[in-house]
């Protein structure tokens, strides 16, 4: 698979440069031989005979970063003094922080705050359990938790080192929804203790948000917690992720103008992502759906590699009883949705499916297949990814769900808040916009969330899960 150098492997180069004609033209030129992207030039200070410079490069990954440092080396006249690794750089000490709302400035503020005032409140809400909806932090809250075991393209790589994403993931409450979440890794895999652990914190808490657990274990996880607690609670690697693949679907209709459900679909991936997306677009009523794993089509009476997940889903989809690999699959279908691993998809698979084929390869952080192997065969294309046009990502979803969940003092959550989700991202996209380049919004336009919270909080209205009405 080709790469292209991405702001994920960005490096600043420090160089001092002999002050002589030509010598900054002979580093761009080395640097773009080496295949980097220059993105910022700054210069740091000007000294006899030397000019002291940052240069800022876009690689493809770890080794082409060390590739463009020594093309950079070998330049006489030229001393690379320093190289720092801007990504590495913004997770040092971490990525976020807790503040304060109320000033402490003196032993006033303090004894409202603190003792003696703070009892009043504390006997206030155990008089009534309910306000501390509104006199502590629950309100605005959502706990980010794991064990580390399915994280990102990375595997089972265990709680500390799936710290980063958690953080990550809490950024995007805050920036996009205003919600304080807060990541909280688990030093156990075992399903009993992770289920007792969320359901002895959950008192913190106005929803839980579930990441990076393993399939199947996720799904006895999330279904025991939603019927134990009385809050939202999302497994985001499914249902995220499911919401934006079918607004993505929903646009892709409008697109061609063609009923949802009468395209024929292919899902490689029968994991977290995967099966609820099946499930869900098996739920809207779309018939001919054909799930993939590593052993071919999934269909009823299949022996090879079945659990009680994947015998659920052979009932619903596949009522061709479609068999063999996933090629076989792909012949005369309108749409692939690869949730699954890289460079599993080639081109002549594409070749077999419809006149206007439709890929989306969301496997992370390589797809499927190439981009620029696909761009040529299909209509649309979709990938995870933030460097080519259709990124569906479903950050696009879950901070504007949990808002509208938590706005309403939600109990819960249901599929009809995943279609009113769905629909809020696809119908952002307005009918004169859409186009085989834009059929999902940006992750960067706020008005998704916006639109998705009151989706959401009046759709929790109507199908009774709402606590507070008066929204």
């Amino acid at each position: 698979m080709t790469h292209i150098p991405s702001p994920s492997y960005s490096i600043t180069i420090r160089v001092e440069i002999e002050s002589r004609v030509g010598m900054f033209a002979r580093i761009a030129t080395a640097i773009g031989q080496a295949g980097g992207d220059i993105s910022a030039l700054d210069i740091v200070r000007v000294e006899k005979g030397k000019l002291i410079r940052d240069i800022t490069v876009n690689a493809r990954n770890e080794e082409h970063e060390k590739e463009i440092v020594k093309s950079i080396r070998n330049i006489d006249g030229v001393k690379v003094i320093r190289v720092m690794d801007r990504t590495f750089f913004a997770h040092r000490g971490g990525k976020i922080e807790i503040h304060n709302k109320i000033p402490l400035r003196d032993s006033d503020d303090l004894s409202k705050v603190y003792t003696p005032g703070v009892a009043r409140i504390c006997k206030d809400i155990q008089e009534n359990r309910e306000h501390a909806y509104r006199y502590t932090i629950k309100g605005n809250s959502v706990a980010v938790i794991t064990d580390g075991t399915a994280v990102l393209g990375l595997g089972d790589i265990g709680a500390e080192a799936a710290m980063p994403v958690m953080e990550g993931k809490v950024m995007i409450f805050k920036e996009f929804a205003g919600i304080d979440a807060f990541p909280i890794v688990l030093g156990t895999k075992n399903i009993e203790e992770i289920i007792s652990t969320v359901q002895f914190i959950s008192p913190s808490f106005g929803g839980i948000s579930l990441e990076d657990i393993s399939a199947p274990r996720c799904f006895e996880i999330e279904e025991r917690l939603r019927k134990t607690l009385d809050i939202p609670v999302m497994h985001d690697d499914q249902h995220g992720t499911a919401v934006v693949v079918f607004a993505a679907l929903i646009n892709i209709s409008r697109l061609f103008k063609k009923d949802l459900k009468k395209f024929r679909l292919v899902i490689a991936g029968a994991g977290a992502a995967g099966t609820a997306t099946a499930f869900m677009l098996s739920y809207y009523g779309i018939k001919d759906i054909v799930v993939c794993d590593r052993a071919g089509c999934i269909y009823e009476g299949r022996r090879q590699d079945m659990t009680p997940y994947k015998r659920a889903l052979a009932k619903k989809t596949n009522t061709r009883r479609v068999k063999g690999t996933l090629s076989n699959a792909l012949e005369g279908a309108d749409i692939f949705i690869g949730l699954s691993v890289p460079n599993i998809l080639r081109t002549d698979d594409i070749k077999k499916m419809s006149k206007e084929p439709v890929v989306f390869a969301l496997a992370n952080p390589e797809p499927e297949i190439a981009p620029e192997d696909a761009f040529p065969l299909v209509r649309v294309l979709a990938t995870g990814r933030s460097d080519f046009p259709n990124q569906i990502n479903n950050m696009l979803s879950y901070p504007g769900i949990f808002r509208g969940l938590l706005d309403v003092k939600a109990r819960g959550m249901n599929e009809e808040v995943k279609f009113a989700a769905a629909r809020a991202i696809a119908y952002t996209v307005k009918d004169e916009e859409l186009h085989e380049d834009y059929i999902i919004p940006s992750i960067f336009y706020k008005k998704v969330v916006a639109n998705v919270t009151h989706a959401v909080a009046e759709v929790a209205i109507k199908t009774g899960l709402a606590k507070y009405h008066n929204y």
